[in-house]
């Protein structure tokens, strides 16, 4: 949790009301960008009591379901972190809390209405940023945040280093530990992600598969789509490129890659999405 289904015990259900949910400020498509760039209903839409939801270039979903939609999400965050709090309090009667490591993240962010979409499955801010929280034993900066950019691919060399264990010299990951004592220390210029459409979900959805590979700077998401070759597990043709200005567009609401005026950032940004991880590390 949270998760689909979305299920909770009543005792969660009855901290909301649904009348009091925000719903989504931004229930577009990205102005700029291709249609089919905003996925993930695939999962929601199985349901056969969510059958009527509308595809991202549809109208947005009836306002009354949108909220009872995030009531059931918020449930089940707090159910989850109910489960979280007896977990931790296991582990202080048993006294092992100063000796035990605790990482906390979510696999994938989540859709609520976000560019009239529901769940996961893009390359967006949306489904890419997550909760990522070091507690426990060894951590010196404590109750802090960071600004830093983290990937998913750092939590196993972190926690060999929080271990005491050689991290493999084959790893992608970047240790954490720096930013674990020093939260404001400069950190790597960019994280990455991918995303593969066309694999999953209804018919419609999977005629042709599109590889999707993102960077997020400091400032800014830049996408870049191409046709992918299932055969050669290969990208094929370019197809189109995003560009997010997250000091201006923070919601990711319009692709400015084809403003001539970004040229040369989507050139600098296309040729360190190519050059990878190994170019953005920390000093």
């Amino acid at each position: 949790k949270p998760h689909l289904p979305f299920n909770a015990p009543a005792k969660y259900w009855d901290m909301y009301d649904s009348k009091d949910m925000p719903v989504a400020k931004n229930p577009f498509v990205p102005k700029g960008s291709p249609l089919f760039a905003v996925h993930g209903d695939a999962e929601m839409r199985s349901y056969p009591d969510r059958k009527d939801l509308p595809k991202p270039e549809e109208g947005p979903y009836d306002e009354d379901k949108q909220r009872e939609l995030l009531h059931a999400y918020y449930a089940c965050v707090s159910y989850v972190d109910a489960q979280i709090g007896r977990l931790l309090q296991e582990l202080d009667r048993l006294g092992l809390s100063e000796n035990t490591i605790i990482v906390l993240w979510g696999d994938h962010g989540w859709k609520l209405g976000e560019h009239n979409s529901w769940a996961k499955q893009s390359n967006y801010e949306i489904d890419t940023r997550v909760p990522l929280i070091f507690s426990g034993a060894g951590i010196k900066a404590k109750g802090r945040t960071s600004n830093a950019l983290t990937e998913f691919v750092d939590i196993y060399p972190t926690l060999c280093d929080m271990a005491g264990i050689k991290a493999p010299s084959y790893l992608q990951g970047t240790d954490l530990m720096p930013l674990l004592e020093n939260p404001d220390k400069k950190w790597k210029t960019a994280a990455y992600s991918q995303f593969l459409l066309g694999r999953f979900g209804p018919p419609e959805y999977r005629k042709t598969e599109r590889m999707g590979y993102a960077i997020r700077t400091d400032r800014y998401r830049y996408v870049e789509w191409y046709n992918w070759d299932k055969e050669a597990k290969k990208p094929g043709a370019f197809i189109a490129a995003e560009l997010f200005d997250h000091e201006k567009d923070p919601l990711e609401n319009v692709n400015i890659a084809d403003e001539p005026a970004n040229r040369k950032l989507v050139s600098r940004l296309s040729l360190q999405l190519k050059k990878g991880w190994r170019y953005s590390r920390p000093e």
